[in-house]
């Protein structure tokens, strides 16, 4: 017979499965879509697919002013982003367009040939395939309160997952036979076998993923948690009143801080005179779309204002910065993304199985009712004789 605390630890693992199993299936799919996204968005939309791949980048000035030229209305800040490939467009980013006011995240998306600097699209954050996945899965759709619900869901997963390995933890004779995967015939047998074959050998990438998720979700908490050092804080102005400096030539100042790091994006200054703002990447970072090299210019004299340097962060700061890449595995290279795109499949695995599961003991315990009964009124017949 079952321990009592193993009966606890049983319900709670089913109950819990079984009612927020439809959650994590959601964001183990939509996750997996995600990891190949920016290749799935330009599947989806072939126009913004670039025809022949270009040597060398144009000017980053040059790709500032040719948005200028297209949307000479938008004189915020534009977030340009680099091509990571010599055959994938720049893309850039209008971040409060006036269309998606109150939004809680909704900025205009545009994409322009590298070699013409034509746009070849204008998009708003929400309205493509992708992004909506992309809100789907950070925040149900539901914007802040949605993102505290994920990184919630993300704990419990882990739970969750606890408690499926304690139940099928082996004893210290048996623990390397329980690890072959050997079929046994029958389908409960069966259904009971993938069940935990599934969830202990993808267990140590799902609890990265579900631990990595909430870390996102709730980013101040877990800096605190970890004892991180202060995120860098952006200056809000430039002392200057005038943009006199252009891309290239804070690039070019920034690189002189950072001579091994490679600019990933770069944050146009705008009509309210913000300092323009690098994201650069050191070769050690795990993260080359999202690196965490930082340097921030004054727009009139091109004056460094402040810079944050990831390789110099303390332990646990060093440690945040590899959530986002080991999330969609970025990390390892097509390997771990193709780990982690595999990996959203498994909790929809897990949750059929787990169902399966609880019918077959539905049907077992109304089975074993059913035998029991002849006997008691069996046994009770000659009473009512007597």
């Amino acid at each position: 017979m079952a321990s009592p605390v193993r009966r606890v630890v049983l319900a709670l693992h089913f109950w819990s499965g079984l009612v927020v199993g439809l959650w994590f299936v959601l964001l183990g799919l939509t996750g997996s879509a995600l990891v190949f996204y920016l290749d799935i968005d330009r599947a989806l939309n072939p126009h913004t697919r670039v025809e022949h791949a270009v040597a060398a980048l144009p000017p980053v000035e040059s790709i500032h002013q040719a948005l200028r030229q297209a949307y000479p209305e938008r004189d915020g800040p534009w977030r340009i982003e680099l091509p990571l490939d010599q055959d994938t467009p720049v893309m850039a980013r209008y971040y409060h367009p006036a269309e998606r006011a109150g939004s809680y995240f909704a900025p205009m998306l545009v994409t322009l040939d590298p070699a013409t600097l034509q746009v070849t699209s204008k998009r708003f954050w929400g309205d493509t395939v992708v992004t909506w996945l992309f809100d789907l899965h950070y925040t149900l759709l539901l914007g802040k309160p949605g993102l505290v619900l994920v990184g919630l869901a993300g704990i419990l997963c882990f739970a969750v997952m606890v408690t499926g390995i304690q139940l099928w933890w082996p004893s210290k004779a048996r623990f390397w036979t329980a690890l072959r995967i050997v079929p046994r015939p029958g389908a409960v047998r069966r259904a009971y076998d993938m069940h935990c074959s599934s969830g202990v050998y993808w267990l140590p990438l799902l609890a990265v993923l579900a631990l990595t998720g909430s870390a996102l979700a709730f980013p101040d908490q877990t800096r605190l948690l970890l004892r991180a050092s202060p995120a860098p804080a952006a200056p809000i102005t430039s002392a200057h009143q005038r943009d006199t400096v252009s891309l290239d030539q804070a690039i070019a100042t920034a690189k002189a801080r950072f001579p091994d790091a490679e600019v990933r994006w770069v944050e146009t200054s705008g009509a309210g005179h913000t300092p323009i703002s690098l994201r650069m990447r050191q070769p050690s970072e795990p993260s080359r779309r999202f690196p965490q090299t930082r340097v921030w210019l004054d727009a009139g004299s091109g004056a460094i204002l402040a810079a944050h340097d990831p390789l110099a962060a303390n332990t646990g700061a060093r440690m945040s910065y590899w959530f986002h890449p080991l999330h969609n595995g970025e990390a390892f290279g097509i390997v771990g993304r193709a780990a982690v795109f595999l990996s959203g499949f498994v909790p929809l695995l897990l949750f059929v199985t787990g169902v399966i599961r609880w019918r077959h003991k539905v049907r077992a315990r109304a089975q074993a009712a059913r035998t029991a009964r002849p006997l008691t009124s069996a046994a009770r017949a000659p009473r009512s004789a007597m």
